[in-house]
């Protein structure tokens, strides 16, 4: 049996303490050493029995881990991918991969010239619940896509936006949250080609939105809207349908539902909705709850990233495909601020 895959952990923060619990869980992966100059991160590191460094550059060439997963702040994601690339070492980078469209695409040109694998960090494709939709509708079972509806709506507490970053330009749940959801409709329905955005601050008044509603438009013709607010007391999104993260409540309800002509589908129950006898809407309407085994996504993440680095799996998300969803998250916000449509 091979050895397991040495990988670093660079920012102890929220997201990259799941990280680091997971490496540590995977079999096939060891924690190599965390990389953040914080006081709390040395003493993670000291508690855990592995190496800390407060930098990439800090790490001796002959103790370099086979892989990194960037999890520091957003702004530092392009300068900390590019350490690594530039060493030559595999980079899992957390969503999104950059906060702007220009850093992401110097990171992705960097990783594909020097042939450094680099990984997007949305781990809920991941998801048996996701690659179980995905099969589903690429079966053609759904028919021909027609129409897709996502909601994220939650509150999120007037002592999250304490830290002054959250108020400010980029912190928008467009960019931090809607970003996931724009990266799964991409996957399960097909490349964006255009979109329309409204949107508003007038809630809490930050420079940031607080709400946005937007069309997209696939390639393939079908059609799509997104309804995404962290103002309202709703159990509609996928932090609390899906019971991924258990540090949200687990409701019953759909954040995704996605039409064809054969079928609809509901996301996350997996419910498939379709007249048996005939289609017409005098027929009776009847639901199958399609079946999967389900597994942390961020632990398939892990597992998938070791396997890129071993060179026995591709990417599930590379870094390109990581641009691919900021350039609609981008359009989007061309879009809401001129209020007109937006080539991707």
């Amino acid at each position: 049996m091979s050895a397991p895959v040495r990988l670093s952990v660079m920012g102890a923060g929220l997201i990259g303490k799941r990280h680091i619990e997971h490496v540590l869980t995977w079999p096939e992966a060891s924690l190599a050493s965390i990389i953040d100059p914080a006081p709390a991160a040395r003493e993670m590191a000291e508690s855990l029995g592995v190496a800390w460094f407060p930098s990439f550059r800090d790490i001796p060439a002959d103790r370099r881990p086979e892989g990194v997963v960037v999890s520091t702040p957003n702004r530092m994601h392009v300068a900390n991918g590019l350490e690594c690339i530039e060493s030559g070492v595999p980079a899992l980078v957390e969503k999104p991969l950059a906060d702007d469209l220009a850093g992401a695409q110097t990171l992705v040109d960097a990783a594909e010239r020097k042939g450094v694998p680099l990984l997007t960090g949305h781990h809920r494709r991941h998801n048996p619940m996701i690659q179980r939709a995905k099969a589903e509708i690429d079966s053609g079972r759904l028919g021909r896509l027609v129409s897709v509806h996502g909601m994220f709506w939650l509150i999120k507490p007037d002592d999250y936006f304490e830290l002054a970053w959250r108020r400010e330009k980029g912190a928008g749940p467009v960019l931090l949250n809607l970003i996931h959801d724009v990266d799964l409709l991409r996957y399960l329905v097909g490349e964006v080609e255009a979109v329309q955005a409204a949107q508003s601050n007038r809630v809490r008044g930050n420079e940031i939105e607080d709400t946005a509603v937007i069309i997209l438009r696939f390639a393939n013709g079908a059609l799509g809207t997104v309804n995404v607010s962290d103002t309202i007391q709703a159990p509609w999104s996928w932090e609390f349908t899906a019971g991924e993260n258990p540090a949200y409540s687990h409701t019953m309800e759909t954040c995704y539902q996605i039409g064809g002509t054969k079928g609809s589908l509901a996301i996350p129950q997996l419910d498939f909705w379709s007249h048996p006898s005939k289609p017409s809407w005098w027929a009776p309407i009847e639901p199958e709850r399609l079946s999967y085994t389900p597994a942390d996504p961020l632990e398939l993440q892990i597992a998938n990233f070791c396997g890129v680095i071993r060179g026995t799996a591709k990417p599930m998300v590379s870094g390109r495909e990581g641009l691919n969803t900021l350039k609609v998250i981008d359009a989007v916000a061309r879009a809401a601020e001129s209020g007109l449509r937006q080539a991707v």
